[in-house]
């Protein structure tokens, strides 16, 4: 039965894969017909025709979806929906970025410090929405809304007002020390020219610890059972509120680390002071719901959005605008919620197969 329902999640997801590159395909047909097939073969194989330089791109773009996806992912798979990983994000970035510019005296460590401040910096506001949700029965996607505005308004105010960390003339945060960039680890060597560095690695780690945590812990089996049905879990003697703080708690601490990931990883990203939420923390859903919630799923999921991220990036030399490559790529991403419904679809069909062949064999008897 399990391997049943894991070729349907294959499938739903393969499904969304392929609907949403057709999509993809019909917005370049009508944007530039004679140059639609060139610009759809860039897609699917942008980043290999640029050598190692275009791969090590991609690991780059999957590092903090992959984490964001993960954070959704193990909510989904608590009985919760994180939403609000885009405040959790950027929130876990500010913790990094504080840090990576303030702690130059932590010397060769400050990177290490700084990646766990954010997870730190995540947990807390991941576990606000679960606080609510378990002592006042609210909501948590309302909740996570409402800390997901919070957050990135709160994170304008610190960053503008804070002299130490505020670059007026470009209005974004300042860089960081160069001690606080999280090191190559070699794959710069690798995949040489391109921004990848060990965060990639720390985000496969982290895939392989929640998938341990969620499927060979009973600590994991408590997570769920809370999610799920706090009242039967509450029966069997677990503390649910404590489960659903805990998860939210996780959920938002993996997001922090995905906005450190992001800003220390030497690519010149900075905190821009703008009014627009996280879009890695968004991306996350998708990934999420591409991968079924399931974490080693999640990080194929994430690569392979980053792959058409960075396919849709050389588009560019076909004289496509980049609010086409954004359109494409969104329509991409956005189809793969149609992963879970096709899903349902199919699993409903499969049982009523299976009650129509147990009927006819009743009624033979």
């Amino acid at each position: 039965m399990k391997r049943k329902r894991d070729s349907i999640g294959f499938l739903s997801s393969l499904f969304a894969i392929v609907v949403g590159l057709l999509v993809g395909f019909l917005i370049l047909l009508v944007s530039n017909p004679s140059q639609a097939g060139a610009g759809f073969w860039t897609i699917i194989t942008g980043p290999l025709t640029h050598g190692s330089k275009g791969v090590g791109q991609v690991f780059y773009y999957a590092t903090p979806i992959i984490l964001t996806g993960l954070s959704v992912g193990f909510a989904f798979k608590t009985g919760l929906f994180n939403i609000g990983s885009s405040g959790q994000f950027i929130m876990g970035a500010f913790a990094a970025v504080v840090v990576g510019i303030k702690g130059e005296a932590l010397g060769s460590v400050q990177w290490v410090v700084a990646l766990f401040t954010a997870i730190l910096a995540g947990a807390i506001w991941g576990a606000i929405p679960g606080l609510v949700k378990a002592y006042f029965n609210v909501n948590e996607v309302i909740a996570c809304i409402m800390t997901n505005y919070i957050g990135m308004y709160l994170v304008n105010y610190l960053v503008s007002t804070n002299k130490g960390l505020y670059d007026k003339i470009h209005n974004y945060s300042k860089s960081v020390a160069e001690t606080a960039n999280i090191p190559r680890m070699g794959l710069d060597k690798i995949f040489e020219g391109s921004s990848v560095n060990g965060g990639f690695f720390i985000a496969v780690i982290a895939a392989v610890v929640i998938y341990i945590l969620l499927n060979r812990t009973t600590f994991g089996y408590e997570l769920k059972a809370a999610g799920f049905n706090k009242d039967a879990s509450k029966y069997a003697g677990m503390n649910e509120k404590r489960n659903i703080v805990l998860s939210m708690a996780i959920a938002g601490a993996l997001s922090g680390l995905a906005g450190a990931l992001l800003y220390l990883a030497g690519s010149g990203k900075h905190i821009e002071i703008q009014d627009v939420l996280a879009g890695e923390g968004f991306t996350g859903i998708s990934v999420a719901l591409l991968g079924l919630s399931n974490p080693l799923g999640i990080l194929l999921a994430g690569i392979f959005i980053a792959y058409i991220t960075a396919g849709g990036f050389y588009l560019q030399l076909l004289n496509f605008s980049t609010e086409i490559i954004d359109i494409i790529i969104a329509v991409i991403i956005y189809f793969s919620a149609f992963s879970l419904f096709v899903r349902v679809i199919i699993t409903r069909m499969q049982k009523k197969k299976e009650d129509a062949k147990a009927a006819e064999k009743g009624g033979k008897k």
